[in-house]
């Protein structure tokens, strides 16, 4: 069997640009560097694409390609160190290779911004909604394997529980909160847990109402991610059914960050967001 890839860490993807970057500030294609390095190219390819993570010697072989002075090569090899994913992460066999690199990404984040058009964002789902949302959405899967999920998305949650907690900022379409999933009790209990939740001073939540009419976020839901090191570029995470999509250019993150403003100036302000909330929670009726 195979082994699984290296989740593409931070770290991993701040190496894998500075490699694109020093191959490119040195002029040469990945042809004359393979050329000169003895490496596949379809290895190099991997390496500046975050789908591989270098050997020390494969990584020194390109770093001596590229001329790197001695104090950037001891940074770069540096970033090889130290870079695994959550040690909890690896309890859950049955999440996906896409979930469980979207997951150890945003373990590193400082903050997120998400915005959902169909259901409560995982980091705010109660346990009994994220079990209906996961068999609803996963309507093959075993008993352990629902749990094995639900228990991976709780876990998750601790990220707003630390010291240093994660800084989330979530805008929710009206339609995602109509949709009564797992029945009225468990629809209450979760309308009145983002009311509490979203008291927290590093937590916001933000309600576009149907009245807003259309607006950018219709096409889609989805994730933007920062860093606490100001050198690890922010990125967009965006899934759907044909698979999920990182984009990471300046061009994909000043895109997605003007919608999300957009979104956060058409929705409710938070307090009005929460009463809101709370009124749909006493609407749920049996």
């Amino acid at each position: 069997m195979a082994s699984p890839r290296p989740l593409p860490t931070v770290r991993l993807r701040r190496l894998a640009g500075e490699l694109r970057r020093l191959r490119e500030v040195s002029g040469l294609t990945r042809e004359a560097v393979c050329e000169r390095t003895g490496i596949n190219e379809a290895t190099l390819y991997r390496l500046e694409t975050s789908r591989a993570r270098p050997q020390r010697r494969t990584l020194l072989s390109l770093l001596a390609a590229y001329d790197v002075a001695e104090t950037e090569r001891d940074a770069l090899l540096a970033l090889t160190k130290g870079d695994q994913s959550p040690d909890w992460l690896q309890r859950f066999t049955v999440l996906s290779e896409r979930l469980s690199t979207y997951m150890a990404l945003e373990a590193e984040a400082a903050s997120v911004r998400n915005y959902e058009t169909a259901y409560v964002p995982g980091l705010l789902q109660t346990e009994a909604y994220a079990r209906a949302v996961v068999r609803g959405t996963l309507p093959e899967a075993i008993d352990g394997e629902v749990e094995q999920r639900v228990q991976a998305r709780l876990e998750r949650q601790a990220l707003l529980a630390k010291p240093d907690p994660l800084r989330l900022w979530v805008i929710v379409d009206e339609a995602a909160l109509r949709r009564v999933v797992g029945g009225t009790k468990v629809m209450r209990e979760q309308l009145r847990h983002l009311v509490e939740i979203g008291g927290l001073p590093h937590v916001t939540v933000q309600l576009i109402p149907f009245a807003a009419g259309a607006h950018p976020g219709m096409p889609g839901s989805f994730v933007v991610m920062a860093f606490p090191d100001s050198a690890d570029p922010e990125i967009v995470y965006l899934d759907s059914l044909a698979g999920d999509l990182y984009a990471e250019t300046e061009d994909d993150i000043r895109q997605f960050s003007g919608v999300f403003d957009y979104l956060r100036a058409a929705a409710l302000s938070p307090q009005d967001s929460r009463k809101f909330i709370e009124r749909m929670a006493l609407e749920v009726t049996e």
